[in-house]
């Protein structure tokens, strides 16, 4: 590993005495803000205007304290809108648990929010993906009857600044395929050919590539997702399911995947996958990212506000005129 792909860990550690809650929730913001100061110093984000920034959560959708944690982190952070790598309603994708499970925690994202936690977005800001459990309901319907989303809303496709962001179903369940070939796939080869964005993200939430032990790529379970981004065009994979984080730098790009929204945590396989170059399941969190015409940076916080993870990726040409 060089040193551009060397990984920065940041360790703030607030003080343990009790305070009133106005002093935690501003020594929280203080801490995030200094993270990420720290890291724009370096980072050609700063030189390159206005980046658009977004969250991206996974295997959040649960009734749990860890989830409200990591949902207060996110919106700390005032992102422009929001991604979900899928499985965002456990157990079973129930129109019961739909809003207790995605409504109470992020509602102010939603566009033609209704349900009983308060006012929605005007604009819809967040763009969930499905998952496994989000299926085990029939149909997916109360998945897809609680949002309002582009496209069919199982597969689909959005522009927000420089980049163009590709959402995919990638259960077993989907109607129209899971194979490079089939009718999604096609759908997705030729949308990345049309798109004339600079940054093309892909997401989804079965991971082709991870070291986790309950979904890992020893498994064989993900492997119909192993489709050929990058000659495709894709610039950047998103994914879940293991409840883990981890970056993979294999087959010319670079995996990322986001499994600790705040429902469970997993453990890691004895033997990582090829291209490991991070992995992480200490605690719950989330992934900031910041995006101009020049450079994407993604950043993985901890609940408690922490850097664990660092990348950056830059556009030849911005590189080249940094030098």
């Amino acid at each position: 590993m060089d040193e551009r792909e060397a990984v920065t860990v940041v360790r703030l550690r607030a003080g343990t005495a009790r305070q009133p809650s106005f002093f935690v929730h501003w020594k929280r913001a203080l801490r995030h803000s200094l993270a990420l100061f720290f890291y724009a110093l370096n980072c050609p984000l700063a030189a390159v205007g206005q980046p658009i920034t977004f969250a991206a959560i996974g295997d959040f959708g649960s009734d749990n304290i860890s989830t409200k944690q990591v949902a207060g982190l996110v919106k700390s952070w005032r992102p422009d809108f929001i991604l979900t790598l899928g499985d965002n309603n456990y157990p079973s994708g129930s129109a019961a648990t739909i809003d207790r499970n995605i409504g109470q925690f992020y509602h102010e994202f939603i566009g033609g929010y209704h349900g009983r936690y308060g006012a929605g977005a005007a604009t819809n800001r967040f763009f969930p993906c499905l998952g496994n459990h989000d299926w085990v309901a029939d149909g997916a319907k109360p998945y897809l009857d609680y949002f309002t989303l582009p496209g069919n809303e199982r597969y689909y496709t959005f522009r927000r600044g420089s980049v163009e962001f590709f959402c995919l179903d990638s259960d077993a369940k989907e109607p129209d395929g899971t194979a490079p070939g089939s009718v999604q796939g096609r759908w997705l080869q030729q949308q990345l050919t049309n798109s004339t964005a600079p940054w093309k993200l892909v997401y989804f939430h079965h991971a082709p590539f991870t070291s986790g032990t309950q979904h890992g790529t020893h498994t064989g379970e993900t492997k119909r997702m192993d489709w050929p981004f990058r000659d495709w065009g894709a610039s950047v994979v998103l994914a879940g399911h293991d409840h883990i984080y981890e970056r993979i730098h294999t087959n010319g790009l670079v995996y990322f995947v986001n499994g600790l929204g705040g429902d469970s945590r997993d453990k890691f396989h004895r033997v990582p996958v090829a291209g490991s170059v991070k992995r992480y399941s200490a605690d719950f969190g989330a992934m900031r990212v910041q995006a101009s015409e020049k450079a994407m940076l993604f950043l993985f916080f901890n609940r408690h506000g922490s850097v664990v993870d660092s990348y950056q990726m830059v556009k030849p040409e911005a590189a080249a005129a940094g030098k």
